[in-house]
């Protein structure tokens, strides 16, 4: 052991070594250069450039200064006819405005758009010019010639002559025609409605089928639908309809259904009266009243039933067979035939009231 040297710990031995070691490595892996020279190279290489030099600001320039010798104060009268339109703090706000904004800085400040969709002139919007301004469409020559008052509608002749080409039906359509018109007649003949009541009434097909009948010739094919038709205020009718034609045959459905209609019973005009139960054939349905905002949870069927009917709350099972045709005609047949609180009260001899319809003063739909 050397007594000249002297004695360090460990600690103090590696604290040099270690914060030098640091140095080095952060020097070594560090390419940024220094911030300032940073910031004076880019201020250099990219110099601002004015709206002037590139001469934005008057290209035009007359026609901002001949917008800027329009501009006037409001006048005594227009002010009352202000006065008239907003409130005094309205006003006072509007001559702030006015005495805040100078012509000059509307002159010097005023720009135009630069963008591809800019317009090319300058024109006041809130008036119509005859000339440039065209009528929407679906607009008749009159309400166009009350927009440009001393103006003579243009028609185009080619166009004249091709909607009074378009408008003549040739003989197929007018047959067809025809034979629709015939139709309709004889329906409103047999049930009393006009034909806008007709063409209001909501018509669904529920159930279309192929039927075969085997005659002694062979075999004969036909087409069968089950309509429903309603009106969606208490009328509902189902009809059948069978032909060799699809055409045919629906529209033999629907007039047998819209014949059918018979009116159903409904409790505050939005579901039936207590529970009610209808079987054909092997099938079964149970309908059920429910509370308002219920809806109609219920198979498909007879939820169109009860859409055409008008009726918006109520449920249904159909516990047995689910045969389309015969749950088609058991809920119209239990719609029909609901047992009425007036039949209860006249069979028992006594007075009902209905206890929801008093409690709410008869605000109950």
């Amino acid at each position: 052991m050397n007594p000249s040297r002297t004695y360090q710990c460990l600690s103090c031995r590696l604290k040099s070594t270690v914060t030098q070691s640091a140095n080095n490595v952060r020097r070594s892996f560090s390419s940024t250069p220094i911030e300032h020279a940073r910031k004076r190279t880019t201020r250099n290489r990219y110099p601002n450039i004015k709206a002037e030099d590139l001469g934005i600001s008057s290209t035009r320039q007359s026609e901002v200064d001949a917008l800027a010798a329009r501009l006037r104060p409001y006048t005594a009268r227009e002010k009352k006819l202000l006065a008239m339109k907003y409130t005094p703090e309205q006003m006072a706000a509007i001559e702030a405005g006015e005495k805040a904004i100078d012509a000059t800085d509307m002159m010097t400040q005023g720009r135009f758009r630069s963008d591809p969709m800019r317009i090319d002139y300058i024109d006041d919007f809130a008036t119509v010019r005859p000339i440039v301004d065209k009528a929407p469409h679906g607009i008749d020559a009159e309400m166009h010639a009350e927009l440009t008052p001393g103006a003579q509608p243009v028609t185009d002749a080619m166009s004249s002559q091709h909607r009074e080409k378009s408008a003549r039906p040739d003989k197929k359509q007018a047959d067809e025609k025809t034979e629709e018109d015939q139709h309709l007649l004889r329906l409103c003949q047999q049930t009393g409605l006009t034909p806008q009541e007709i063409r209001r009434i909501r018509v669904k097909n529920l159930v279309t089928h192929r039927v075969v009948n085997q005659t002694r010739m062979g075999k004969i094919a036909s087409l069968y639908f089950l309509t429903i038709a309603g009106n969606q205020e208490g009328m509902l009718g189902i009809g059948e309809g069978k032909a060799a034609e699809d055409e045919d045959g629906r529209r033999q459905a629907m007039m047998n259904a819209i014949r059918n209609m018979k009116p159903i019973p409904r409790y505050e005009e939005r579901t039936i009266f207590g529970e009610v139960e209808a079987k054909v054939g092997a099938s079964v349905v149970k309908l059920s009243a429910r509370p308002p905002g219920f809806g109609n949870r219920c198979q498909s069927l007879i939820f169109e039933l009860a859409r055409a009917a008008g009726i918006h709350d109520l449920a249904a099972r159909t516990p047995r067979s689910r045969n389309k045709m015969n749950v088609v005609k058991a809920a119209f047949e239990a719609l029909t035939n609901q047992r009425l609180p007036e039949d209860v009260a006249r069979a028992r001899g006594r007075k009902l009231v209905d206890v929801r319809g008093v409690y709410y003063g008869g605000l109950v739909k």
